[in-house]
């Protein structure tokens, strides 16, 4: 892929998360802190793409042109379509944005609908059955931790496996995989959790739900890794050309947290979440290597046709 096709491609991606004008500030500050921190890869200037999007110096209809093949075409939709989607339901801005974008792509509206439906699916499907209630409710028995930390490890390496592929439905299926286990990790000390609250614990801890796709993508995309066909898996495996570790260890964080944010009976402040998960971050990125080949050996064996179904538990 060419720089010029990365470039629109990410234009693109930016554009999404911004077409409904509700992104929180700490959002804007995390996709600009992502920005920054893929600054110049593949000759790319992410800091002057996100201005230009923020300023409206750029539009479909300046970088739809540099995407000349059916392939960069496809990614910059899947990608617009996943950013959509990643914290949560499509907005009615959304909506049309995409419809926008699938027909100035000449893409198949059958194809183009497929793809958004079950992006869609996946990132409503973690907690579509949970009761709409926070309240808190005595645990029948005690807290199996031993069993909680396996579940928070195995997560961690599925999550890591899932970076590895080339899919950008494997890389969409992440958030909501982290959203399931902090619901389970809930639900295990006595709390039934909405996805409302769930993402709100997840802002708190500073995980936002478009800026991490964002950067998880991006990543993959400037490793050469995003939308590879025929090998792409065995070479992201053997030189590791996305970091893995960014999803073993946020997985892994978000997990550790979580069970002692709720088995402390959820009165950790805002702070002190952020704090938490600040020192297990740093924490988890030290065991990253360590887990490393089970990663891989996850990525092998993953049928990335299973990813509803794995999101929904089954």
């Amino acid at each position: 892929m060419t720089a010029s096709e990365t470039q629109a491609i990410l234009t693109v991606s930016l554009l999404a998360a911004f077409v409904d004008g509700d992104k929180h500030e700490r959002e804007r500050a995390e996709i600009k802190r992502i920005a920054e921190g893929l600054s110049g890869a593949d000759g790319v200037q992410l800091p002057t793409l996100y201005q230009d999007v923020l300023m409206k110096r750029v539009s479909l209809a300046t970088v739809l042109p540099w995407l000349t093949r059916d392939e960069s075409r496809q990614l910059a939709y899947e990608m617009a379509v996943c950013v959509c989607d990643a914290d949560g339901v499509q907005s009615k801005a959304e909506q049309d944005f995409l419809s926008e974008l699938g027909r100035s792509l000449g893409l198949a509206g059958t194809s183009a609908r497929e793809f958004s439906q079950q992006a869609e699916a996946i990132a409503a499907a973690p907690l579509a059955a949970s009761a709409a209630t926070t309240a808190a409710t005595p645990a029948t028995a005690s807290v199996d931790q031993a069993a909680l930390d396996k579940s928070i490890l195995d997560a961690a390496i599925l999550n890591g496996a899932l970076e590895l592929l080339p899919e950008t439905l494997s890389t969409m299926a992440i958030i909501p995989l982290q959203m399931r286990l902090v619901y389970g990790i809930g639900k295990a000390h006595g709390y039934e959790l909405d996805s409302g609250h769930v993402k709100d614990f997840l802002a708190t801890a500073g995980v936002g739900l478009t800026s991490q796709y964002l950067e998880q993508a991006g990543r993959k995309l400037l490793g050469g890794l995003l939308g590879r066909v025929g090998g792409g898996l065995l070479g992201g495996l053997g030189k590791q050309a996305v970091s893995s570790g960014m999803s073993f260890a946020s997985t892994y964080a978000l997990g550790h947290v979580a069970k002692r944010y709720y088995a402390g009976g959820r009165v950790l402040s805002a702070q002190m979440l952020k704090d938490a998960y600040a020192s297990v971050m740093s924490e988890a990125q030290g065991l990253q290597g360590r887990y490393l080949p089970q990663m891989q050996e996850k990525a092998r064996t993953l049928d990335t046709g299973k990813l509803l179904a794995m999101v929904r538990g089954r």
